[in-house]
């Protein structure tokens, strides 16, 4: 059965040819042929010009149409064919393919068309040639039309050959059976003689390439291993740098409880030492702590937390009551002043992005409204960039929220974790929670983000569905000093009894905070209430800062993305020595608390009960210049 070939196309009549000839000859199309074997671009714009000229034709029958005038050109060209009535036919053309031809090199072999050039292949856009080729020579050989050469006639012609049993006679009369090729008959016809196969030769030196390609490779591996052995111990000197300032700070911190101590003036009945002299003694909860005339051993700390003395008789402070009342008005001055000092001074050398890259993983198709919040919380305390890494149904809505933010919908993608990675050597800190739902495989997603954050180094602010994550797997965050928990009243339950394994004691916050902070490796804890407590493990602040008695939805949310930005500030003031004695992360939880606190009090002053956490954004500008940039 006969099949339709496509890519030949109907007969050309004389003004189609030379409307092709004239087109093909043009400076731009002869340059754009030279020397390129992929040239079918070159053809569709010959086909596109051919139709602005009225002649319809593809890119595929333009150019076997200008490789056949090619093969009648060279064949007449060499004088094989002037006795022949093909010679006749190409006549007419012959000046204008000489014209053409004559002024560009010669890129085809000659003997090539003239020793058939039905065979092979020819890597021009991937087509395989040995059909066209065939059909050029049969068409063109004959010189004969059964038709006007404006009529449009479809030629088909066998795409394989077809084997035809030829009889063979041999000995005792017997016959034998041999497949015979219909092409080897059709070539009886023809004096041409088969085309041997043209191959293309790359002359890129391939063994070369591999061995630089492989000697590059062991130089890039080696310094790899280098640069990692650096990290290395850049990382290890690091923490011994940090280690001596936590001793520092503790040391300090000693110090200060014990000159607050001598100026309240308040002197109790010393209670019995219950432990020897290097051993932490623990006196019963009071409102303030009486202490003997401090020696001059008294002052250090050997564990976090417990002021140590040599004197048997000295007392030492209270784990978690460790000031008075009036103490902790103090404590919390003093760490409030330390947040105007972390707050990065505006400067027009800075470029964007050095005051604060913050991300927030979080934000699904039933909430939106929380990974807005703490991301425009983000940027109206200071931060110059806020990314939101949401799920795909919830990025355009958060992105219609606000332009200022940068929104990934890449949550809910098979490669989420390796999408949000990339992104982070850029972010300066992370909040993680603020609408992220509680899908298993969205938890799974945080899970592995926060810990490829940890071993980044990344301070990270959890919150919301973040907490029930940390509930279920503790450990994700377990012994992060750079990580904070915000917990409100019925998360900070759930993780307790999780942890300790018994309900919460209503009547004692201060201690069951603390007891949590410890128990999750001494990371920061703030307790959000009608007073927020701050807990590091060994003390416990209290956030006194009036705020009003509306609560609604998303407080929680701009107090995590102002969080994420002083907990970055923190940090960096810590390394570069502009805070001592104070752990970064309560200076920042500190920080966020206050000013969360302040704008509800003052939104409300206007609002009233129709506040709302959109109302309390408004007031972040004026009430952080109030807090820290007097």
């Amino acid at each position: 059965m006969l099949l339709n070939n496509t890519t030949r196309g109907f007969l050309w009549s004389d003004a189609e040819t030379r409307t092709l000839l004239n087109i093909w000859g043009e400076q731009d199309v002869q340059e754009a042929l030279d020397g390129n074997f992929r040239n079918s671009f070159v053809y569709r714009d010959v086909s596109r010009r051919l139709a602005a000229m009225g002649f319809e034709r593809t890119p595929e029958q333009c150019r076997v149409r200008i490789k056949s005038l090619k093969r009648q050109y060279l064949l007449a060209k060499e004088g094989n064919l002037r006795n022949n009535r093909q010679y006749h036919k190409i006549a007419k053309f012959y000046d204008t393919m000489e014209r053409i031809l004559s002024s560009r090199p010669a890129l085809v072999d000659p003997q090539e068309f003239m020793d058939g050039g039905t065979g092979g292949e020819e890597a021009v856009d991937g087509l395989d040639e040995d059909a066209e080729d065939a059909q050029d020579v049969y068409s063109e050989s004959t010189g004969d039309c059964p038709f006007p050469a404006e009529t449009e006639v479809k030629l088909e012609y066998p795409t394989v050959p077809i084997p035809i049993p030829v009889k063979v006679t041999v000995g005792n009369n017997s016959t034998l059976e041999r497949p015979h090729n219909s092409s080897q008959s059709a070539g009886n016809c023809s004096a041409s003689t088969p085309k041997q196969r043209r191959r293309r030769r790359a002359n890129f030196p391939v063994e070369r390439l591999m061995e630089q390609f492989l000697k590059q490779s062991a130089q890039a591996e080696d310094n790899f291993y280098r640069m990692e052995e650096r990290r290395l111990q850049a990382e290890d000197h690091r923490r011994e740098a940090e280690h001596a300032r936590e001793l520092h700070m503790l040391q300090m911190l000693g110090q200060m409880f014990s000159n607050i101590s001598a100026r309240a003036g308040s002197v109790a009945a010393a209670p019995t030492p219950t432990k020897t002299a290097h051993a932490p003694v623990f006196s019963q909860p009071s409102p303030m702590c009486a202490r003997r005339q401090p020696s001059p051993q008294t002052d250090s700390l050997s564990q976090r937390g417990q002021l140590l003395s040599p004197d048997p008789h000295a007392l030492v402070f209270e784990r978690h009551h460790g000031v008075g009342s009036a103490s902790h008005g103090v404590m919390e001055e003093h760490i409030l002043s330390l947040v105007k000092k972390i707050v990065p001074p505006l400067s027009g050398h800075k470029h964007k992005g050095q005051d604060g890259r913050i991300g927030i993983v979080g934000g699904c198709q039933d909430y939106t409204g929380a990974p807005y919040f703490a991301a425009i919380s983000a940027l109206k305390v200071g931060a110059d960039l806020s990314h939101v890494f949401c799920t795909k149904d919830a990025a355009a809505v958060i992105k219609s929220y606000s332009p200022e933010l940068i929104v990934h919908p890449v949550l809910d993608s098979p490669n989420a974790v390796e999408e949000i990675e990339k992104w982070l050597p850029r972010l300066h800190s992370l909040v993680v929670g603020p609408g992220l739902g509680r899908e298993d495989f969205l938890l799974k997603t945080a899970k592995e983000v926060i810990e490829k954050s940890r071993a980044r180094d990344i301070p990270i602010v959890i919150d919301a569905d973040g907490l029930w994550l940390v509930t279920k797997q503790p450990s994700v965050i377990q012994g992060y000093q750079k990580g904070i928990l915000t917990p409100n009243f019925m998360e900070f339950t759930r993780l307790y009894e999780t942890l300790q394994h018994k309900p919460v004691d209503s009547g004692d916050h201060r201690s069951s905070v603390l007891q949590l902070s410890e128990s999750m490796g001494n990371i920061t804890v703030l307790l959000k209430g009608e007073k927020d407590l701050i807990a590091d493990g060994s003390t416990v602040v209290t956030c006194s800062t009036e705020g009003s008695a509306r609560r609604c939805g998303g407080q929680g949310d701009l107090l995590s993305g102002s969080a994420g930005v002083l907990a970055h500030w923190a940090h960096a003031a810590s390394q570069a020595g502009l805070i001592t004695g104070v752990n970064p992360s309560v200076v920042a939880a500190m920080g966020a608390s206050s000013l969360t606190r302040q704008c509800n009090k003052q939104a409300f002053q206007r609002h009233g009960r129709s506040t709302t956490t959109s109302d309390m954004i408004q007031e972040i500008g004026p009430v952080f210049k109030n807090l820290f940039e007097r």
